[in-house]
């Protein structure tokens, strides 16, 4: 399909399907963040309250050559606007309970019990907003044995198990490269976010949505719980799946392919290009109990050739295969400008940045990375100003340091 077709009824006016939904976002670093990106990704009206001091995501690297800006921060908090409030005061609070008056979901993620004794847990704001949606995002979750536990990311990899399935089958565990159990908690929180918003805009009942990265990873595991519930033996394969053979990363002459088959019919036309007809008619269970015979015979096919020559052969021929990307190697991929998922963007010290765009495509209402992260307390006079807060007002709270 060409994109001008996908595009044909889409409408420019609205800033994307959540347009018009108010965001009140108080977290730090990844997973609560997370959840707020994905909702200013689809047009809410995101309002990030920092610490006047500024988070943590700031000072973490990479940081963006030539700038004092990093690469999370303008990744994850791009589309938001910034609040710097300190919810420690007593007039900071205030500011935040008004302003979840005017909201429709409120997220955070700290430490389970935090926001309570800083006077804007789930109770506080729903005795503003009966209606409020309040997403809690944490490590290990709102309730049970070990919720008052500090839970990030690795911490969750490893408590869920993912760790020991990763990695060569003789190695030790090994924790994803991405934020991977923030990621997923973010994207629950997000969607958990929209559910609740439906079910409000229904009924009119708010409610507080609870969202752990441990749920969120366990949810992510592909059944794996379950199967070691039952003691089901789980396989570390690296490269390789335990349901089909030949799949593995391949060498070439000029790099690596991820290549293989799963179906039969697949398999055939493998045999053909492998130019072994006496195996054509192995069927999966064949090809599992024989792995190591097939995946030597890819491999020994692919040694001879370019990534280019394997990738295209396989194209045409239908089986899946890739090249085996680094991420510099990635952002140079013409398909990725074609979904348009690095865009340009001029962050605050005028620096010109491709940054990772919405994943999500839009028919009718489109979503695009429309501004850039916000500075620290960037929008200050705007918010408290529709907040009906007056200049006098303003200079005061941050004259005490609540603002």
């Amino acid at each position: 399909m060409e994109k001008s077709k996908f595009y044909a009824n889409a409408r420019y006016d609205l800033t994307g399907p959540l347009a018009g939904v108010r965001v009140v976002e108080a977290t730090t670093t990844w997973a609560g963040p997370m959840a707020g990106c994905v909702l200013a990704d689809f047009g809410a009206d995101v309002i990030k309250v920092e610490h006047p001091d500024g988070e943590v995501i700031r000072r973490l690297p990479p940081m963006i050559p030539g700038s004092t800006h990093t690469i999370p921060d303008e990744t994850v908090n791009r589309n938001k606007r910034n609040l710097s409030l300190n919810l420690r005061s007593a007039e900071g609070v205030e500011v935040f309970l008004k302003l979840c008056s005017t909201a429709d979901i409120v997220i955070e993620n700290f430490r389970p019990g935090t926001m309570h004794k800083w006077g804007v847990g789930y109770e506080h704001v729903a005795a503003a907003k009966p209606d409020i949606v309040y997403v809690s995002v944490s490590g290990f979750g709102q309730f049970g044995e070990l919720s008052d536990r500090v839970g990030y990311d690795p911490v969750a990899q490893n408590y869920c198990g993912w760790t020991s399935l990763n990695g060569e089958p003789d190695g030790g565990p090994i924790k994803a490269p991405t934020y991977l159990g923030d990621d997923t908690a973010g994207l629950h929180g997000a969607l958990g976010a929209m559910a609740a918003l439906r079910h409000r805009d229904q009924t009119g009942e708010g409610q507080h949505v609870d969202v752990a990265l441990i749920d969120s990873l366990m949810f992510q595991s592909d059944g794996f719980p379950t199967a070691g519930a039952l003691d089901i033996p789980m396989g570390r394969w690296a490269n390789e799946f335990a349901i089909a053979a030949p799949v593995n990363a391949y060498a070439c002459t000029d790099g690596r392919v991820f290549a293989g088959v799963l179906l039969d019919s697949h398999w055939q036309k493998l045999a053909d290009l492998l130019n072994e007809p006496d195996l054509r008619n192995l069927t999966g269970a064949d090809r599992l109990e024989q792995r190591e015979l097939v995946d030597t015979l890819l491999a020994n096919w692919c040694a001879e050739r370019p990534v280019a020559e394997v990738v295209d052969t396989f194209s045409e021929l239908g089986l899946p295969a890739v090249r085996v990307n680094t991420y510099a190697e990635l952002a140079r991929e013409s398909h990725v400008a074609s979904r348009d998922m690095l865009q340009t963007v001029t962050i605050a010290d005028g620096k010109e940045i491709p940054i990772t765009a919405p994943a999500a495509k839009f028919s009718r209402t489109p979503t695009k990375i429309r501004h850039r992260a916000p500075t620290l307390g960037e929008h200050n006079v705007e918010i408290m100003v529709e907040l009906g807060y007056s200049a006098e007002e303003l200079q005061r709270l941050v004259e005490i340091g609540a603002l």
